[in-house]
């Protein structure tokens, strides 16, 4: 029987000729690393990066249109600092409503394209507060 056992990759839109940009806010803002694309697909333009376990395609897309709700989630360390080069590449990111075991904000790349940065919550006091919950939820 087949089944679905992981993620390889995300792959998001950009408009043509953009690479660039996209080297500019992927590696030089968010950290990422740029990962050669095969030969073949190369001539196609886009470009594709990689950070931990995250493996994040740009592909052309002739019609293009940003994702401003469907969106990535990037697990990261610290958010505070990512935020803040965030802010001074002119990226302003949005804080949500509370989401269990993570601190997260939301910010849009440069075409547009929503992403969502997520850090885990491992702290005492965190763990502490689910274990009261979930006594509470039990009772």
């Amino acid at each position: 029987m087949g089944e679905v056992i992981g993620l390889d990759h995300v792959q998001l839109a950009m408009p043509a000729g953009q690479e660039a940009v996209a080297r500019s806010f992927y590696c030089g803002v968010l950290g990422l690393v740029e990962e050669a694309k095969p030969p073949q697909l190369a001539k196609r333009g886009g470009v594709w990066f990689r950070g931990g376990s995250l493996r994040l395609h740009l592909g052309i897309d002739p019609d293009f249109h940003p994702n401003k709700k469907a969106h990535p989630a990037f697990l990261v360390r610290g958010l505070s600092q990512l935020a803040a080069r965030c802010v001074a590449a002119g990226f302003t990111p949005m804080t949500d409503e509370p989401l269990d075991g993570f601190d997260r904000a939301y910010v849009f790349d440069p075409f547009g394209n929503r992403l969502e940065l997520l850090e885990p919550r491992d702290d005492d006091a965190h763990r502490q507060a689910r274990a009261a919950k979930t006594v509470t939820d039990a009772s």
